[in-house]
């Protein structure tokens, strides 16, 4: 299924972290947190001004970019999950 976001918002697929530490420590599934790194799937077209004039997305499909711990709102899409987040959620991208 196609999914396109409206407005200023971003479809994300989570980033997995590390398995195991630095220390070479594996770290349990149940002790993993949620990443908060993630790559761009889609946008939507961007929010427009009162006066009508669109602003244009600061981020496109394929970006990876940060995002706060409790950003967005999960859904699942053909099986995948993902998060669905304005914009303005997004902490940077990364180069």
């Amino acid at each position: 299924m196609a999914f396109k976001p409206l407005h200023d918002r971003v479809l994300v697929r989570r980033v997995e972290g590390e398995e195991k530490t630095k220390g070479g420590l594996i770290i349990p599934e149940s002790a993993k947190e949620k990443p908060s790194e993630g790559e761009i799937v889609s946008v939507g077209e961007g929010a427009r001004k009162d006066s009508g004039e669109l602003i244009e997305m600061a981020v496109k499909a394929g970006d990876r970019v940060l995002f706060g711990k409790w950003s967005g709102t999960e859904i699942t899409i053909d099986g995948e999950e993902l998060l669905i987040m304005k914009e303005s959620d997004i902490l940077g991208k990364m180069a």
